[in-house]
């Protein structure tokens, strides 16, 4: 046999084509989960530099739309992308996609990288439209048809190899078989055609490639075979894969269009049925699917019965179907159905396997002598009835029992097959489903007990809030929301998203936002607090991560944060943002715009600034602040939902809790895929009649005016009741100004309704603290007793100098 002489040819020969592809992962949000070797020699990055970072960052130019769009449904996706080196050099190649589940609900994609100037070794009179192949026969064959040159890499294929693939001719060509589906079914392939390029004859591959992909079930057989020229040179490989004949394999190709109407939700009972309506009338005239009551109404939790237990057993009737109606058949769904031990319901579950009976069967006549409810097969004139398990890995959880009454033949051995693939294709939706059922409860309940129960009482906002957890496969992901009071009668406002979904997710929001309360109790600038939110994303992140941990390490890297405060004295906003849309702002004459907020990296880069904006704005203004759930819905692209914002937060509305329920009513039309928070506030403000100021001169005998200053300003307010504490925390807090600080002092005193606040400032950086004072110590009491007397008291520090407050919650009269 004649050897391949090509240079191409001896590359193959020598093992060229077995090297390791340059691959990565990259979740759902873009973040780069995992990192190859052969990656990191492309582009000089090692894993912990590219791990955990949006993806976007290797690029060096745009992929172009239709990668843009393949997340809405594509199982895969080949193009072109221009990639940038660590040393700053742009790399030209070939990038080929694959979605893949990655754990639990989520799923995720696997890239694979080459140069994309490669040439093929496939000599160009032999592609299709060369001659040799013509393209009427390629497209034409009923067989899955492909033709791989000497380093294995595609250069043509027809219709059904297309469809198996997911991909077109023109993006699957110059790529191998194990890298545009990666399978161990793909190796075996790429194995027999190196066998096949070292002069080993005609290769035959099992159940390599179907209707359904590489591996999948009801795969055909393939024959792999060398392709030459006229000089007999080998040239290539051919992949000829001929559809299945014969009435069994008949019978695996409906299996496996049935299948894929089994399962379509998260929903059971909609799985049920659909097992159901797919039984009949393919396999039966009546099929009724009964799930054990433990397991239905458990949560699905440990309540399969394991094959070789016995007793009797109480099942619930989930989904009915019959090809008459009602007419003489159990069709009450929802009732509670108790089988004795000597019925063939109760021996499949026992058993966990499927069995045939005709209606003259002693068990059969056993079963209707115990059990009344038997009765139904001899009023429907059923002759033959076959029990099925719903059997899942961990046991069985319900039955599909089915019967014949219209078909005049019984029920055979490939009708027994077919069932139990349909009825296992069902157990495990069935128990999938039941168990993110419960697991999206238990996340839910996580998740609302994290996000704040009641709102702060505070007079500078009225504010309303929204959570709308995840309704898709993704469950339940870490937004939130907060309202948080400041000094000074100042409010933060707080709406953040964590990256991911689950439980995980959940308890990571639980942390960042714990963080932010306490970074907000020390009355950090917002730029300030993001950049130290940064930081301990990247300590919790590195804590998570374990030592084999990569994609599932970089919890919480990713998350997104919008952090303002509101003055209601001087009615400013001033926010920081890290990744998250920018808040939406509505004027008191209805005219809606964005706050332009530099955007700011998301939290967890490290090493990135935060910047600040400040605006004023009217009283009466409405502040929407929200994660991108509300604006990601399959049903419009970005800009119609933001029309749709805009034109809704328009329209004039008394109270916020009115904003909140018409934006999600215009936006939402079912169950959002992603987690929605929501908090919209109407500004407040406090004029001039409610707040006192007064510079002081920087003399110790300025504490007795101080005092005469706040005395008369409570008797304005009809406040004289607070006199006596109010002189006490005047008199300290403007004495130690006076005694640690510098000059110049100012008093001023805030009654916004429900309490009243003393503040005084100096120009020093040092902030008070407290201290017990010793037997003779001559100081070191006063603020021990300010903070005795105060609800509340601390320190804000500005960019020159600090201020020292005290609150007194004030009785209502």
């Amino acid at each position: 046999m004649a050897q391949p002489s090509s240079p191409s040819g001896e590359r193959a020969r020598t093992g060229a084509v077995s090297q390791p592809a340059c691959t990565a992962t990259v979740d759902e949000r873009g973040i780069v989960t995992g990192w190859s070797e052969e990656a990191g020699r492309l582009l000089g990055y090692g894993p912990a530099e590219v791990v955990g970072h949006p993806a976007a960052r290797l690029l060096a130019g745009d992929v172009g739309e239709s990668a843009q769009r393949v997340v809405a449904g594509r199982r895969g996706w080949s193009g072109t992308a221009v990639l940038r080196h660590r040393d700053g050099r742009r790399l030209n190649q070939r990038l080929l996609a694959h979605r893949r589940a990655s754990g639990g609900a989520a799923t995720e994609w696997l890239v694979v990288a080459r140069a994309a100037d490669g040439p093929s070794s496939m000599p160009a009179e032999v592609l299709p439209g060369g001659g040799v192949f013509g393209e009427w026969v390629l497209r034409q064959l009923p067989c899955a048809v492909g033709v791989f040159d000497l380093e294995l890499r595609l250069v043509a294929a027809n219709a059904v190899l297309e469809g198996a693939l997911s991909l077109s001719e023109e993006e699957m060509r110059g790529w191998r078989l194990a890298e545009l589906a990666p399978h161990p079914s793909s190796d075996r392939a790429e194995a027999g055609m190196r066998l096949v390029v070292e002069g080993g004859g005609v290769q035959h591959v099992a159940d390599l490639i179907g209707p359904g992909g590489v591996g999948a079930e009801g795969a055909w057989s393939a024959s792999l075979a060398p392709l030459k020229d006229a000089d007999g040179r080998l040239r290539g490989v051919c992949l000829v894969a001929p559809p299945t004949t014969g009435a069994f394999p008949a019978r695996q190709r409906m299996l496996l269009q049935d299948q894929a109407r089994i399962g379509t939700t998260d929903d059971a009972e909609r799985t049920a049925q659909e097992l159901a309506e797919v039984a009949v009338p393919a396999v039966a005239d009546f099929a009724a699917v009964e799930v054990l009551d433990d397991f239905w109404y458990g949560g699905g939790a440990g309540a399969v019965v394991p094959p070789g237990s016995a007793g009797r057993v109480r099942l619930s009737r989930v989904a009915v179907r019959s090809v008459v109606g009602d007419a003489g058949v159990p069709v009450t769904v929802g009732e509670s159905v108790r089988y004795p031990a000597v019925s063939p319901v109760t021996r499949c579950l026992t058993e966990g396997r499927a069995a045939v009976y005709g209606v003259a069967e002693p068990a059969l006549a056993r079963w209707a002598d115990e059990d009344p409810q038997a009765a139904w097969i001899g009023r429907a004139g059923v002759h033959s009835v076959m029990v099925v398990p719903l059997r899942t890995e961990g046991g069985v959880l319900g039955v599909m029992l089915l019967g014949r009454h219209r078909r005049r033949e019984p029920f055979d051995t490939d009708d027994v097959w077919l069932g139990e693939q349909l009825a296992g294709t069902a157990a495990e939706g069935i128990h999938r489903a039941r168990h993110r059922g419960r697991a999206h409860t238990t996340t839910v309940t996580l998740q609302r007990s994290l996000l704040p129960q009641t709102l702060s009482d505070q007079q500078a906002l009225d504010v309303a809030t929204r959570y709308l957890p995840a309704g898709g496969r993704a469950g339940v992901g870490g937004d939130w929301f907060d309202v948080i009071p400041l000094s000074g009668s100042r409010v933060a406002l707080v709406v953040g998203d964590v990256v991911g979904h689950g439980i995980r997710a959940s308890a990571t929001m639980g942390r960042v936002r714990t963080a932010v309360r306490t970074l907000a109790d020390v009355d950090m600038p917002p730029d300030e607090l993001l950049t130290h939110l940064d930081d301990l994303v990247v300590h919790l992140s590195a804590e998570e991560a374990g030592p084999q941990e990569s994609a599932q390490g970089a919890a919480g890297i990713g998350t997104t944060c919008l952090y303002g405060v509101y003055d209601p004295i001087s009615r400013r906003l001033t926010l920081a943002r890290a990744g998250h849309p920018p808040p939406a702002v509505v004027g008191p004459d209805g005219t809606v715009r964005f706050l332009d907020v530099p955007p700011g990296p998301p939290l967890g880069l490290g090493g990135l600034p935060f910047e600040t904006v400040e605006t004023e704005l009217a009283e009466g203004s409405l502040i929407a602040l929200y994660t991108d759930g509300l604006l990601e819905v399959r049903d419009h692209d970005i800009d119609e939902a933001l029309d749709k914002m805009f034109a809704t937060l328009a329209r004039p509305a008394s109270a916020p809790d009115t904003v909140c329920d018409r934006l999600l009513a215009a936006m939402l039309t079912h169950p959002p895929d992603d987690d929605i928070a929501l908090l919209v506030a109407r500004t407040r403000s406090l004029g001039a009649d409610r707040v006192a100021t007064w510079e002081l001169s920087f003399d110790p005998t300025v504490v007795a005016e101080a005092r005469r200053l706040a005395t008369d300003q409570l008797a304005a307010w009809h406040l004289e009741e607070a006199g006596f504490v109010t002189e006490l925390v005047v008199s300290e807090l403007v004495t130690n100004a006076l005694r640690y600080g510098h000059e110049p002092v100012r008093l001023r005193l805030i009654h916004d309704g429900h309490t009243l606040i003393c503040e005084v400032f100096d120009s020093s950086s040092t902030a008070p603290h407290l201290r017990r004072a010793r037997i003779f110590d001559e100081g070191g009491r006063g603020l021990l007793l300010v903070a005795q007397l105060a609800q509340r008291w601390g320190t804000r520090h500005e960019a020159i100098g600090k201020t020292v407050w005290a609150e007194q919650f004030l009785t209502p009269d």
